[in-house]
């Protein structure tokens, strides 16, 4: 009886005081984080019905002439069911063999960045080769990178650990990867992706203790050298002037005519929004509403409250990764708390990226909304990638409970 008295310290997900309950309770102890399932579920949904209501007309352009209605709702409902299988099974995969794999996987991926500029390989979309067509399926290996890039920086920092405050044998290596990555991506070209990568690069190298004075030294570098990329294109400066000033006439009918549809959209959305399916810059309007600019049609048929929906849930889903990260380290686990902390960077990083895009706070680039823009790749590597967190959640349970992971 005396037993059954004992106190226990019950591991609470939202980093709340351990609550103390009965011995009883501890087969009661679920396995895993269920708030971060649903919140995952409920973006994927969420995005699946705004994907339909953002592509509905686009059967009326003679692009898309030959597709239904339901063309993309099909489409998107496939890869969500093909996204949650493929979670479910990397979520059976154990954090150290992840570890063990991660520098090989991040070299498969580099070859397959390769083999996206080998002329009869590459898929080539308004004017960008980005994608490797296998019988009618379109990967985009820099949707890959964005995920194995976290786990070869993970583990690279861990491996490192000794050498984190010395130039040459603990920055320099990463610096090559990342600008091998970068060399590559900038070929396609995808300035976005490569953003998204040096962003969780620098991130988990920061996390991992690097000297502080190179960090700032090496991120104004950086910084330098996306300018100079901007400056040296032509079309690229023109993004950037017609960003700063996009109503201009000359703008607002050229470089800048998505992002000033974009603000329409958002101007008529208004506080409740115009209701759901009754966009107006949808219908052919805003090009890519589907993709890159779903949060404008979120906008416009939602309004301010449905844009603050999905700007919490995915401020929940960085601060739940933060949280599973410190846990992490806290038990010791420095490779499974960095792998955690850096899924909660790049998919915070891309968000962030994506809305400061459509609201014009940022200039135009072409990423995706993760988990909720249309697209194969994109929602499957996200949802893989929240398996994995979902995955450190786990392990560092059944070590909290005194069992092996």
């Amino acid at each position: 009886m005396r037993q059954l008295l004992l106190p226990l310290q019950r591991w609470s997900p939202f980093g709340k005081p351990p609550v103390d309950t009965n011995l009883v309770s501890r087969s009661k102890m679920m396995d895993y984080d269920q708030h971060l399932v649903w919140v995952t579920v409920i973006l994927m949904l969420f995005g699946m019905v705004m994907v339909y209501s953002a592509s509905i007309s686009l059967p009326d352009s003679p692009k898309y002439a030959n597709y239904k209605n339901s063309h993309f709702l099909m489409r998107q409902a496939m890869f969500v069911v093909v996204s949650l299988t493929a979670g479910a099974i990397v979520f059976r995969i154990p954090v150290a063999i992840l570890q063990k794999y991660a520098p090989y996987l991040f070299v498969a991926t580099l070859v397959l960045l390769v083999a996206v500029l080998i002329p009869g390989l590459g898929k080539g979309v308004n004017g960008a080769k980005r994608w490797l067509s296998f019988k009618g399926l379109n990967l985009q290996p820099s949707e890959l990178m964005k995920l194995f890039m976290v786990l070869y920086a993970a583990d690279y920092t861990v491996r490192k650990q000794e050498y984190m405050h010395k130039l040459t044998k603990g920055f320099v290596p990463m610096l090559a990867a990342v600008g091998m990555v970068g060399l590559l991506l900038l070929l396609e070209p995808d300035l976005g992706a490569f953003g998204v990568i040096v962003c969780i690069a620098m991130g988990i190298l920061f996390l991992g203790g690097i000297n502080g004075v190179w960090f700032g030294g090496i991120a104004a570098t950086l910084i330098g050298i996306f300018t100079a990329v901007i400056l040296a294109s032509p079309w690229r400066r023109e993004r950037i002037f017609a960003y700063l000033n996009p109503f201009e006439e000359d703008h607002a009918l050229g470089k800048a005519y998505q992002l000033t549809h974009s603000l329409i959209a958002f101007g008529r959305g208004e506080l409740f929004g115009v209701g759901l399916g009754a966009s107006v810059q949808k219908l052919h309007y805003l090009p890519e509403a589907h993709t890159d600019f779903l949060l404008a049609v979120i906008g416009e048929e939602l309004g301010f409250v449905g844009v603050m929906v999905v700007v919490l849930l995915f401020y929940w889903l960085l601060k739940r990764a933060f949280e599973i990260g410190r846990q992490a380290i806290a038990l010791d686990q420095t490779f499974a708390g960095l792998l955690a902390k850096g899924i909660g960077i790049w998919i915070g990083v891309q968000a962030f990226i994506n809305m400061g895009v459509n609201l014009g706070l940022l200039p135009t680039k072409g990423l995706t909304l993760p988990l909720m823009s249309y697209g194969g790749s994109g929602v499957m590597i996200n949802c893989v990638g929240l398996a994995i967190l979902l995955r450190v959640d786990y392990e560092n349970r059944m070590l909290m409970r005194g069992g092996r992971p």
